[in-house]
């Protein structure tokens, strides 16, 4: 696989949780990585994305995650994580990591060119 994500698990509303990204080095493009979820009966939702290089890169974030989730990279750029704050039951969803962005509006599906198989996430006492 390109992407695999890690990290998914079921945890207490209130609770942290960071996930991880790895990418086969050389098999996608990862100038640009993010973050995504789908939770059961919705839509897939924007969370994140951050690019590698340069000297600060901005993160984008989806409005419903602003405050509580924050993107970052590592030093060889092919590896993305979430780390999440706050979680609530709303939150639990399967959690999508992308790469290959081919450039547009970053919460648009057809703009990440991979995807990773997802890792589930569930917010529950």
């Amino acid at each position: 696989a390109r992407l695999v994500e890690s990290g998914g698990t079921l945890v207490q509303p209130g609770g942290s949780l960071t996930l991880s990204c790895a990418a086969s080095e050389g098999t996608v493009d990862t100038n640009w990585m993010g973050w995504w979820r789908q939770a059961p009966g919705k839509e897939r939702e924007f969370l994140a994305s951050l690019s590698r290089g340069g000297f600060k890169p901005i993160p984008y974030y989806g409005d419903s995650v602003k405050g509580r989730f924050t993107i970052s990279r590592d030093g060889d750029g092919n590896t993305v994580s979430l780390q999440m704050t706050n979680l609530k039951p709303e939150d639990t969803a399967v959690y999508y990591c992308t790469a290959h962005y081919v450039g547009g509006a970053y919460f648009l599906q057809t703009n990440w060119g991979s995807w990773g198989q997802g890792t589930q996430v569930t917010v529950s006492s």
